[in-house]
């Protein structure tokens, strides 16, 4: 079946909506090139300045399938994002929509000025609905929609304004939106703001977010419904809220829907999983099937459990244990986040699983919040995450700095030879743990424990003597760059598989923050790569 969207012939009928998934040029371009039902390739929205967004936690799961969310407009801003656009490379059978959002007309116009080269359309965010001055701040009233869609499109690209749930009179802003030169229309954002509470504490740093999932399908009927009736028939509507199935998107079709975008559906879902979801979600629309279904994930580990500190053992000035005193079934490369109400949260690897141990090092106000837990105090636990490599046989880990975190499992549940540096002896963490499963390298910088050095100047003596079969690596992004180089002169690098650290805020794979140059997610296509997926 052909498809085509404002005059342009496109691979399918779906996209992702702004803000998830392809909020990364490399995710973006990997789904453009590898997923072809995904016809309309919209960006994360950008404003006019850099923006960090929100600490973490940005998302919590409110009931199965449904989130709160404010990730907080997170974005490079126009200037630096035109530049990341200038090498991306995408099939010409894709439209790519850019997202953005402003406080007034000129922000608007100015950001579609330095992305015109590059955008096949604009979409215009007045429908955010926790970003102060943002968003849902300027989308409710018909004149302000009017004025700042004419402007953008007096540009000359077409312009599809994104409306929010959370007014009473949707449809006629939709219709203020083609009296202004609109193009298509996309409906809707989340419904909200709302907020999720454990223990009486907010999950969310910001407090308060948008609703997103299931439990919206009911909102996004309704408001596509409202639109079609004020717009009339020729006007494009991009559908989205809550779709999951090709039932939902029967139902969108029948309120007058035309594109269908796709968001929360797709948490926890790998790459694989993504591409041959939308590939049996199209077969269902057209079969009346329900197979796509198989892909959802019901369990995402977004529970928090609260566990009370056993012990806290300072290793250095920046480096400590945090000893829960519980068992916790982690798998060797998986993580987990710890969390503090209202301080933060941050993902770690878990060094023990018996009891559950954490090696930690300082660097930022969350960990120092971590460092000073007493025994007995309470932290929350979400997870685990990630997947674990496929190793056996005789497996040889490398590890540097706080990076052996990740290796202590591999060592209890295979046969393996251990290489450990770090700055000094007082940055060597568990080394009598790994020496009883199996032998150890040692490496200091300073040489006071160990040979002194970098890991990569005794590995490959290592390498020689050891012969191992697979080596799984975990350290600073340097250290894993020199161990490769070495690594790939004796093993397939299809037996070599390495962790670096990624920014990473929502674990499910629905934020995108932990994109790797090719387009992979650390927390749900990771957290251990080959060299080609890094």
């Amino acid at each position: 079946m052909e498809y085509s969207f404002l005059g342009k012939k496109i691979s399918g009928p779906f996209t992702v909506g702004s803000g998830i998934l392809t909020t990364d040029v490399n995710i973006l371009e990997k789904v453009a090139k590898e997923i072809p039902e995904i016809g309309i390739i919209t960006t994360k929205s950008i404003g006019p300045v850099a923006k960090e967004g929100n600490r973490e936690p940005i998302i919590a799961e409110y009931n199965p399938g449904s989130f709160v969310n404010a990730v907080g407009l997170t974005n490079p801003g126009a200037e630096e994002f035109s530049k990341q656009l200038f090498n991306l490379r995408i099939p010409n059978n894709k439209f790519l929509l850019i997202s953005i959002f402003g406080s007034n007309k000129e922000d608007f116009v100015n950001i579609a000025q330095k992305l015109l080269a590059y955008a096949d359309g604009f979409e215009l965010n007045f429908s955010c609905p926790h970003a102060q001055g943002y968003g849902m701040a300027i989308g409710k009233t018909e004149e302000a929609i009017r004025e700042i869609t004419r402007a953008v499109r007096a540009l000359g690209k077409p312009v599809i304004p994104k409306l929010t749930p959370n007014v009473p009179n949707i449809g006629s802003l939709a219709k203020a939106a083609v009296e202004g030169g609109a193009d298509a229309i996309t409906a809707i954002n989340t419904v909200g703001p709302g907020s999720v509470m454990i223990n009486q504490k907010p999950v969310l740093s910001n407090k308060i977010g948008g609703l997103s999932g299931k439990a919206i399908i009911p909102i996004g009927l309704k408001c596509v419904k409202e639109i079609r009736d004020f717009v009339g028939s020729e006007i494009p509507i991009i559908a989205m809220g809550g779709i999951s199935t090709a039932r939902d998107i029967e139902n969108y079709q029948a309120s007058g829907a035309n594109y269908f975008g796709i968001g929360s559906a797709l948490a926890g879902m790998d790459f694989w999983q993504l591409k041959n979801y939308f590939k049996e979600l199209l077969l269902d629309m057209e079969y009346k099937k329900n197979n796509a279904s198989r892909f959802l994930n019901r369990e995402l580990g977004m529970k928090y459990f609260k566990f009370k500190v056993h012990e806290k053992i300072d290793l250095a000035s920046d480096l400590f244990l945090l000893k829960l005193g519980v068992n916790f079934n982690v798998k060797p490369g998986q993580f987990v986040f710890l969390w503090l109400p209202e301080k933060g949260e941050k993902p770690f690897s878990v060094l023990d699983d018996e009891p559950l141990t954490f090696l930690i090092h300082k660097k930022g106000c969350f960990t120092e919040d971590l460092s000073k837990l007493k025994t007995g105090e309470e932290v929350y636990v979400r997870g685990p995450y990630g997947k674990t490599p496929n190793v056996k046989k005789k497996v040889l880990l490398v590890g540097g700095g706080s990076g052996i975190a990740a290796l202590y499992l591999f060592a209890k549940k295979n046969e393996c030879v251990s290489l450990i540096g770090a700055r000094d002896k007082n940055h060597i963490a568990f080394l009598n743990e790994f020496e009883k499963f199996g032998k150890v390298y040692v490496t200091t910088q300073d040489g006071s424990l160990g040979e002194k050095g970098f890991v990569s100047d005794i590995l490959p003596k290592i390498l020689e003597e050891e012969k191992p079969d697979f080596c799984i690596n975990c350290g600073p992004k340097e250290m894993i760059t020199k161990v490769l180089e070495i690594e790939e002169k004796f093993l397939i690098k299809e037996r070599i598989f390495s962790s670096v650290e990624f920014l990473t805020k929502c674990g499910i794979g629905l934020c995108g923050s932990c994109a790797s140059s090719k387009g992979y997610r650390n927390c749900v296509d990771g957290t251990f790569f080959n060299s080609d997926q890094i």
